[in-house]
């Protein structure tokens, strides 16, 4: 069974998130929408990490092996210069797309293993994800004319 792996995979993408955004509200802490909901986010981030602990550990002794390389790192730092606060919230959609679609993997896996604690978890974490990504296309959708036209 796969899916300690793609647990590590979630929990290992929502640390980097929740580390992405708390380095994009500290670059960019002169944008306060972004500065106090970037470190509500990266709460919430931390907060899903913490949640798949017990669940890596229940479904670890049944991988197969060693996982594969599956980690990607998606965020590098923020940036500066002219676009850099529209690339850094680009990045932070990536990440959180990341950890959107693996949600709905888990989310599948769980129901198919009929697994109900990692279905509630699942189900309040998702959520909370797809309101960060709503967030930052938001962000992007209002930032995107002055970046890359008025520049």
């Amino acid at each position: 069974m796969h899916l300690a792996h793609y647990l590590t995979l979630l929990q290992t993408a929502e640390r980097d998130l929740a580390d992405a955004l708390r380095a994009v509200a500290d670059a960019h802490a002169d944008e306060p929408a972004v500065r106090d909901t970037a470190r509500l986010t990266a709460a919430w981030a931390t907060e899903h990490a913490r949640r798949l602990e017990p669940f890596c550990d229940r479904y670890a002794p049944l991988a197969p092996g060693p996982p594969e390389e599956l980690h990607v790192d998606l965020f590098r730092g923020p940036r500066t210069g002219g676009l850099a606060y529209l690339r850094d919230l680009h990045d932070l959609f990536l990440q959180a797309s990341t950890c959107d679609i693996t949600w709905t993997l888990v989310g599948q896996a769980a129901k198919g293993t009929r697994d109900e604690e990692l279905v509630a978890a699942v189900e309040a974490c998702e959520g909370e994800t797809a309101r960060t990504l709503a967030w930052l296309k938001t962000l992007m959708k209002t930032s995107a004319t002055q970046a890359l036209v008025v520049a």
